[in-house]
């Protein structure tokens, strides 16, 4: 046998190889992939509510038909913008503390806020909805006032996203129901080398870190997952896959990419040319 032989041969024995790794890095890629036109999936899991904790702040807002005795329990009103360091709808942006630019309350390590008149309200535990209804009752049975509108709006609440997505950081969350879903799309969806099979979330569950792993290439996985709806202050990890691992290496070749092998190719054919002229 020839060397050319030899060598067209190793050619023909690459090509296939190179060919099945790509398709088997592509079938990594979509998500949902045990989904079909008529997939019935199970019930959403009932959402988790977000509740208070030490060190998150919220905007209080009362309205009522008294202007004077509503202003006794809004905070002053403040033109000074708060910034959340590295939080987004994009990373490094600022925001005021709400459409109002009213002061936030901060709640303290004991769970309790220092509320206008009615003084230290223990809020951590709560939801939104209990705080605003425990709130309102208060007002009320004091006699403070007959038909007051609560108002609370999150002010520092966010999550940190990081890996294989195109824009990591911290997101803000201005809703009592964000989804994993809702986070990866603010931070720009994966990248094409993010793993999709195993995303960690990693939650603060008293006072210990609970991890969880998610599969996006499978519906059932994400929203059967305890992780589908998030919380304040939890942290999502995409690793990278196993093409992205390769590039770390020198110069990005390993046996296990396609490059080292077109560089083999490349070298055996210049070594072919070199030997027979």
């Amino acid at each position: 046998m020839t060397f050319l032989s030899t060598l067209r041969n190793i050619l023909l024995l690459m090509v296939p190889t190179v060919l099945l790794a790509s398709c088997g890095v592509a079938r990594q890629v979509p998500y949902f992939q045990d989904l079909t036109s008529d997939t019935t999936l199970a019930i959403l899991p009932e959402p988790e509510p977000i509740v208070f904790k030490p060190e998150d702040k919220i905007s209080i807002l009362v309205n009522s038909r008294e202007p004077q005795l509503m202003a006794l329990f809004n905070l002053p009103v403040i033109q000074k913008n708060l910034s959340l360091s590295g939080a987004s709808s994009g990373a490094g942006s600022s925001f005021t503390s709400n459409g109002n630019n009213l002061a936030g309350y901060t709640i303290d390590s004991n769970g309790d806020i220092d509320f206008p008149v009615i003084g230290k309200i223990h809020i951590a535990g709560m939801t939104r909805e209990e705080a605003v209804e425990y709130i309102k009752n208060e007002l009320v049975s004091r006699d403070l006032i007959k038909d007051p509108t609560v108002t609370i709006e999150y002010l520092n609440l966010s999550v940190s996203i990081l890996g294989e997505v195109n824009s990591p950081g911290r997101y803000i969350i201005d809703k009592d129901q964000v989804t994993i879903l809702d986070a990866l799309s603010m931070a720009g969806d994966l990248t094409i080398f993010g793993k999709r099979e195993n995303v960690t979330v990693m939650r603060q569950v008293d006072g210990r870190q609970q991890i969880y792993e998610v599969n996006l290439t499978s519906a059932e996985s994400v929203l059967s997952s305890p992780a589908y709806y998030l919380q304040q202050n939890d942290m999502i990890y995409v690793e990278p896959n196993r093409m992205r691992a390769n590039q770390s290496t020198v110069n990005g070749n390993s046996v296990a990419s396609a490059s080292f092998w077109v560089s083999i190719a490349s070298f055996l054919v210049s070594l072919g040319v070199l030997i027979f002229n």
